[in-house]
Order: C-alpha cells, then sequence, then structure tokens
C-alpha cells in the first residue's frame, strides 16, 4: 500500500472511530498533491460533517468540485451542508445532480428525502426512502432518515418503532442511540432517554449535540422533578384539559370541598412545574461541573 492510500485509510478509519477531528489532522499533514485528491476533499467534508461545521462542509465540497470535477459524494455533501444552512434551493440542485451520476446511491436518496422531509414534501420524501431501502434495507441512513420522516408527519410512535429497529439491527451505533434517546424523550419516556443519550456519548464523546442531550435528560430525571413525569408524557394541553375536567365534574357532582382541594393541589403542581426545572437545572450544572 502506498503512502498517500495509508493516510487515507488512517484518516477514514478515524472516522469510523468517531474521531472527527484527528482525522482532520491526519488530513491536514498530507502533501500539497496529495490534498488536491478527490479522496482527501470527501474525508474532510465527511469529518467536518460529523462536527456539524457545515459552512466548511460547503466550502470544502465546492473547492473539491471545483478542483476534480463532478463528483456524486462531494455534491451530497454539498446539499447536506446547504439543508443545515436553509439553502434549500441549492441543497436541491446539489443532491440532484449528485443523483445524476448515481441515482441508486442509498445515502443520496436518504439526503434528498431529508431535504423533502425538511420542507414538508413528506409523500415524494416517503418515495425515496422506499428506493433506498429496497437497496440498503438497514444501513444506518435509511433508519435515520426513516425517523426524520416520522417525526417529519408528527408520527410520534412511528418514529419510536423506527429507532427501536434501528437501534435492534445497530446495538452500538450513537446515532440509533440518539434518536431512540430522542423518540424516549418526546414520548416523555425520561429514564430511557437518559440511558439512551448516556451511551450515545460513550460511544461518541465528541459530538456537542449528544452531550446536551445527555445532560438535559439528566435533569428531568432528577428526583425532585418526579411529580411531573405525567406532565412530560401526556403533554401540556393534555395535561390541562384533564385537570380542568377533573375539577368541573367534581363541582358538578356536588363535590366541592374535594374540587376545591384539587385545584389547590393543582395550583401547586403548576408553580411547581414553574421553579422545579430552573432549580434542578443549577443543582444538575454544579455536580456536572465538580
Amino acid at each position: 500500500m502506498s503512502a498517500p492510500d495509508t493516510a487515507f485509510v488512517r484518516a477514514a478509519q478515524l472516522l469510523e472511530l468517531n474521531r472527527a477531528e484527528q482525522a482532520l489532522t491526519e488530513l491536514s499533514r498530507l502533501p500539497a498533491a496529495l490534498a488536491s485528491n478527490v479522496a482527501a476533499f470527501r474525508l474532510r467534508a465527511a469529518a467536518l460533517s460529523e462536527l456539524d461545521r457545515w459552512t466548511e462542509v460547503a466550502t470544502v465540497a465546492r473547492q473539491g468540485l471545483a478542483e476534480t470535477g463532478p463528483d456524486a459524494e462531494l455534491l451530497g455533501r454539498l446539499g447536506l451542508a446547504l439543508r443545515h444552512l436553509d439553502e434549500y434551493a441549492p441543497a436541491e440542485r446539489a443532491l440532484l445532480d449528485g443523483l445524476a451520476i448515481e441515482p441508486q446511491n442509498p445515502w443520496l436518496l436518504c439526503q434528498y428525502a431529508d431535504l423533502c422531509s425538511a420542507v414538508g414534501q413528506t409523500d415524494k420524501a416517503e418515495r425515496l426512502l422506499a428506493r433506498a431501502a429496497a437497496l440498503a434495507p438497514e444501513a444506518p441512513p435509511v433508519f435515520a432518515s426513516r425517523f426524520q420522516l416520522a417525526y417529519a408527519r408528527g408520527d410520534d410512535r412511528e418514529a419510536e418503532r423506527v429507532a427501536r429497529e434501528f437501534l435492534g439491527a445497530w446495538p452500538g451505533h450513537p446515532v440509533a442511540l440518539a434518536l431512540h434517546g430522542a423518540a424516549a424523550a418526546q414520548r416523555g419516556r425520561v429514564d430511557a432517554a437518559h440511558r439512551s443519550f448516556g451511551q450515545a456519548v460513550a460511544h461518541d464523546p465528541t459530538d456537542a449535540d449528544y452531550a446536551d442531550a445527555a445532560w438535559e435528560s439528566r435533569v428531568y430525571t432528577h428526583p425532585l422533578l418526579l411529580p411531573l413525569r405525567p406532565l412530560y408524557r401526556l403533554g401540556i394541553l393534555r395535561t390541562w384539559l384533564i385537570a380542568v375536567g377533573v375539577i368541573v365534574l367534581l363541582n358538578l357532582a356536588g363535590m366541592d370541598l374535594l374540587a376545591g382541594l384539587f385545584g389547590l393541589a393543582w395550583l401547586l403542581f403548576c408553580v411547581w412545574s414553574w421553579v422545579a426545572p430552573a432549580l434542578v437545572r443549577r443543582l444538575v450544572r454544579g455536580r456536572w461541573r465538580a
């Protein structure tokens, strides 16, 4: 294996180990002649994507396309970056150009599906995902895009089901763990969310989003917030409607004293729901820093 191939392999291995910063350092050591290789541009764009440095991803992808010519992966990275920068029209152009080169690329199909989900074109996203799933049914990008589609449709149950499937197929994948945590949090299952986010951080400690989500989920598992679990599971609106309904029914049944006591308990619950999260955040932040 030649020296250039060895350098590229090392960078790719570091990316697989979720060490994007180290991969960038490895790539920065390449001589000028090798740094302009299409493989170097691809790896650099992939590492920057892992770090959510979207402006730099777009810059590297454009530079690579200008120096090496049309490339499906670089066009896909450009489309991904532009989507995160809310530049949807140029993102679509880049993804379509990439698919014109590799129309059966599952990752590109998933990127286009994610873009469609982001702009509300969920039926189109579903068709694209059907094509991607036919090519690579258990690929991580397919699971992740199915989750995004369910989330875009407001179907929390489907999102949670997809997250469980993803985790079952890829038990140690940090994205699978993070999506499972997000789905659990959305459904008010704060203990499951905390476990999943914690494991995602353990598998990819460099991801700031995973760390933030793990910290936030730790807040909501605090014992002082235990009385608020029904609020997280049912949602604010549904909880309010149930409480008001109980008070009205007790009054109609002539149980004025009981209705008054329940109303007082509900008032205290509301005050606690406003005060307790801020208090717990301070407590957890102090322990986190310690």
